[in-house]
């Protein structure tokens, strides 16, 4: 899924910066297009996935349960 992002976010600003430099007449807007991509992506698959890193000396975090609400907690 992560790969899927970056790739993906490579080849549509790619293009869309192919597409303005044929348009505009210039050469440079597809390489802003894919670094722009990339940048997105990369920021988008740590916002979707996060990155959990432990420091060192500190206990992992462990995940709580949701609780619904439909019964009493245990005490």
């Amino acid at each position: 899924m992560a790969f899927g992002y970056v790739v993906s976010g490579v080849v549509i600003y790619g293009f869309m910066g192919w597409l303005l430099d044929r348009w505009l007449g210039t050469s440079f807007l597809v390489a802003i297009g894919i670094l722009l991509g990339t940048g997105l992506a990369l920021f988008q698959t740590f916002a979707r996935f996060g990155l959990k890193s432990n420091v060192e000396g500190e206990a992992p975090a462990q995940e709580q349960p949701l609780h619904d609400g439909t019964q009493e907690p245990d005490k």
